[in-house]
């Protein structure tokens, strides 16, 4: 098949990608505590799950 793109305009110019914008110092501490207590609750929620079964088990020996 033929397509006729005579009528088409022409693309735009290529442009280069802007770089990412940086976090600031505030975005960055609060990202370091967001993820250190994500971190301590995946080492202690575990626990306190178990902790919670075996109170349970315990109620209904």
């Amino acid at each position: 098949m033929f397509v006729d793109f005579r009528d088409q305009p022409p693309p735009p110019p290529w442009q280069p990608r802007r770089p990412r914008p940086r976090l600031t110092a505030r975005q960055e501490k609060t990202l370091a505590a967001i993820i250190g207590v994500n971190i301590v609750l995946l080492i202690v929620a575990p626990i306190g799950g178990v902790t919670l079964l075996g109170a349970v088990a315990l109620l209904f020996r």
